[in-house]
């Protein structure tokens, strides 16, 4: 539950009866696909999920639940072991099988911790990734006109002269400054 809010009147707990297996769905294949599309650059998407899955992994020790950090850790030392070899120039790739099941790892984790508020914050980058997409799409189809240079956000900085290595130094800085900031949020309301 989230501390005080006895205090304003929030409920402890949403029930959501019916609603929990499509609102479910909607997360995981969300998120799957949103870290997916981060998956564009050599080390972008095993640098940035990293930080996310050391959150969970610590939310899952102190809530006790132990096999779950582990398998967290694992995941974590398995992607250390991967990014070794897959930052620039890579020898290693992905591929979207990698990537989706990082994603329905991510959120299906975030769903067992009871960690669900505090997965747009950890997973800011896949969010915004996904995001970017999703608005060059719809004002593409609308408007008739891009916001982006190119989509996912990543590709467009790209676009604009950004070296490869740059961008994902800088995206690795915001997935671990909004990981601090979601491990904090995610400890005050345990």
């Amino acid at each position: 539950g989230i501390p005080g809010n006895e205090l304003v009147g929030l409920p402890e707990y949403v029930e959501l009866g019916y609603w929990y297996l499509p609102v479910f769905v909607v997360i995981v294949v969300f998120i799957m696909n949103a870290v997916d599309i981060t998956d564009g650059l050599d080390g972008l998407l095993a640098g940035s999920i990293i930080p996310p899955f050391g959150v969970l992994a610590v939310l899952a020790l102190v809530q006790g639940k132990f096999a779950l950090m582990i398998f967290m850790a694992t995941l974590i030392g398995a992607l250390l072991a991967f990014l070794w070899f897959n930052i620039y120039p890579a020898r290693f790739f992905m591929g979207g099988t990698g990537a989706f099941a990082l994603g329905a790892v991510l959120a299906v984790v975030a769903l067992l911790t009871d960690s669900i508020v505090i997965l747009p914050i950890i997973g800011f980058l896949f969010f915004l990734e996904g995001g970017s997409s999703l608005l060059q799409l719809v004002s593409k189809k609308f408007l008739r006109r891009k916001i982006f240079r190119s989509a996912p956000i990543h590709h467009h900085f790209q676009a604009i002269g950004w070296p490869e290595s740059k961008i994902v130094m800088r995206f690795w800085i915001i997935s671990v400054v909004m990981n601090i900031f979601g491990l904090t949020i995610g400890l005050l309301g345990i």
